[in-house]
């Protein structure tokens, strides 16, 4: 465990401990499919962080077990703990850097086909109507603020920790990947206990 200020983190060699020695918690992974594809934690569970506030209740049902709560750097998983401790679910930890942490440490990872991650979507996206907007703006006055809302809108997503832009993109074919079917995630989480 850390000594960050989220007193629920656990580094990725605590674990890599843990598995190595079959002691491995619960593993829930709350990036999208399309995310999870690309690269996951051997072991672990898809349940996106939208599913999983869905159906936390049911879920909470299934986990009475150490979890550890993985994303790609701990920030959507952070908000999993905090739905799930809601619904009174103990042993909740956070994978502290989540999955660009994992993989820098040279943990092992089930690799699929390659997806730019939503937060390089973001920034293509934010970075593009900025762009464009502001060269416009030289002809069309007002477009500029165009780019300010965007740059108000990214900057509220960092005070509340949330981002509506990657929230929308997450909808897209493209993130979504293979659908995540919450009765085939608690059957497997049942057949596991």
């Amino acid at each position: 465990m850390t000594t960050t200020a989220n007193a629920t983190a656990f580094t990725p060699a605590a674990l890599q401990h843990l598995i190595g020695n079959g002691t491995a918690p619960r593993l829930l992974d709350v990036r999208t499919p399309g995310e999870f594809q690309t690269s996951h934690i051997p072991g672990a569970y898809n349940v996106p962080l939208d599913t999983l506030r869905e159906h936390r209740g049911e879920l909470r049902r299934h986990l009475d077990e150490d979890v550890v709560l993985i994303c790609r750097s701990g920030a959507r998983a952070s908000q999993a703990e905090q739905a799930l401790a809601e619904v009174g679910l103990p042993n909740l930890r956070v994978l502290d850097g989540g999955m660009m942490a994992w993989e820098a440490s040279g943990a092992p990872v089930n690799r699929g086909p390659e997806r730019w991650e939503l937060e390089r979507q973001v920034r293509l996206i934010a970075g593009s109507v900025v762009l464009v907007s502001g060269v416009v703006g030289f002809f069309v006055p007002g477009v500029h603020l165009i780019g300010t809302a965007i740059g108000a809108g990214l900057t509220f997503a960092a005070v509340s920790n949330t981002c509506a832009m990657g929230m929308m993109l997450s909808k897209l074919p493209y993130n979504r990947g293979p659908r995540t079917d919450i009765r085939t995630v608690v059957a497997s989480l049942r057949d596991r206990s």
